[in-house]
């Protein structure tokens, strides 16, 4: 399996890339001072057991008012009856009839693209064509101008940073939380006076949907909470469906039976997402913090600790998947962890589903030489916590 990483150039730190296993399913990191979680059942476990696990993870850190402004109302940060009760009011967002029409649009848009792409023989897999689908997409769910899509590409400077939650030198200008924050301020800007207009004039879509959402208190949420709240989806909802684009195709050209396998039978497309998924997963790890004394993995842990999940490495473990090294696009069951696991299962998860799937239809049944262009190697985020290609960072060729 080094091969595989080798070959693409993937970090060091993505080990299970690599085929490697970790000592012990649980380790405390002294440098760090976090607990790591590597195993299937232990991560599963961090993710879905809610009495002794937060999503909160900020909550240790003792933040001040101004930087926890930009936090409040991340519905990846909620927890308990509040993130229950403002998640079930958001899911009518994505109601049935808006599936229908985002199958209808999506397959519309990658028509169009395709047509744009036909006669180039080499084009950019994500910014000739799947950033521009997922970017127009997401901006129609928001309610906002298709010109103001560009904005999202700022998440991608967070991406970008050698950053990770540790409980070492917080606090200073270099600190994690204020990496992630102070790039964000055009994109907060922009969302802003899309939040004042929505508020003002609701119309049928996601920014006026949260201006309406109201907290068990009767309150509505604040222009803050609701542009926290924007910019915490703005994974699932714009970046989600580049990425796993990109890294099935990196499956793809590694494993050629597999991609025979799949051009000579479309209805393996959801399968090979999955597997995808699994295999070279996204959403490399995340964070949690202990709400009270827990063993997990054979180790006493106690509360207030903070916790990096390795879900890369958990879709690898060999004790839930039969040959977990090995790219399988019929693998079934297929239970990974990529879209998470529990209360904070990726809200957008159909949506990104939908969207890679007509894509790819529409990629193989246009371009069936469709293959990397391994003359370009691919250009990767830098964030240990993500496994992907960057905006612009895959060339394809179809002639």
């Amino acid at each position: 399996m080094a091969d595989f990483a080798d070959r693409w150039g993937f970090a060091q730190d993505k080990f299970w890339l690599r085929g490697e296993r970790p000592a012990e399913t649980v380790e405390w990191n002294e440098e760090l001072l976090r607990w790591e979680v590597f195993g299937y059942a232990e991560v599963n476990e961090a993710l879905s057991n809610n009495d002794a696990y937060s999503a909160d993870s900020g909550k240790l850190f003792g933040l001040d008012e101004e930087t926890l402004k930009y936090f409040d109302g991340d519905l990846a940060q909620m927890t308990g009856p509040e993130h229950a009760n403002i998640r079930k009011q958001v899911s009518h967002a994505f109601s049935p009839r808006f599936i229908e029409h985002l199958e209808s649009r999506v397959l519309e848009l990658s028509n169009l693209h395709a047509d744009k792409v036909a006669n180039m023989g080499r084009f950019n897999l994500l910014s000739d064509f799947v950033d521009e689908v997922a970017g127009i997409v997401f901006s129609e769910l928001l309610g906002i101008p298709a010109h103001d899509r560009t904005m999202f590409k700022v998440v991608d400077q967070n991406m970008d940073q050698q950053a990770q939650m540790t409980l070492v030198d917080q606090g200073s200008e270099d600190g994690y939380f204020e990496k992630l924050t102070k790039p964000l301020e055009p994109l907060r800007e922009m969302l802003g006076a899309h939040v004042d207009a929505k508020t003002k004039e609701p119309k049928d879509d996601l920014i006026s949907l949260l201006s309406q959402v109201k907290k068990l208190d009767g309150s509505l949420m604040t222009r803050d909470q609701i542009i926290n709240f924007i910019i915490g989806i703005l994974g699932a909802g714009h970046l989600a469906t580049p990425l796993l684009c990109a890294n099935t195709m990196l499956c793809l050209e590694s494993f050629p039976e597999q991609y025979e396998l799949v051009k000579a039978d479309h209805s393996l497309i959801p399968g090979m997402l999955e597997e995808s998924m699994r295999f070279l997963t996204p959403g490399a790890a995340s964070y949690r913090a202990t709400i009270q004394d827990v063993e997990l993995g054979g180790k006493k842990i106690a509360k207030d600790q903070l916790l990096r999940v390795f879900l890369g490495a958990a879709n690898r473990d060999p004790r839930q998947f039969t040959n977990p090294d090995d790219f399988d696009v019929t693998r079934a069951p297929n239970p990974h962890l990529g879209f998470g696991r529990g209360a904070h299962y990726c809200v957008g998860g159909q949506m990104v589903r939908v969207e890679t799937r007509i894509v790819f239809e529409v990629l193989f049944n246009r371009f069936p030489k469709l293959r990397v262009d391994t003359d370009i190697p691919p250009l990767f985020f830098n964030s240990p916590d993500f496994t992907g290609v960057r905006s612009g960072g895959m060339w394809v060729r179809i002639d």
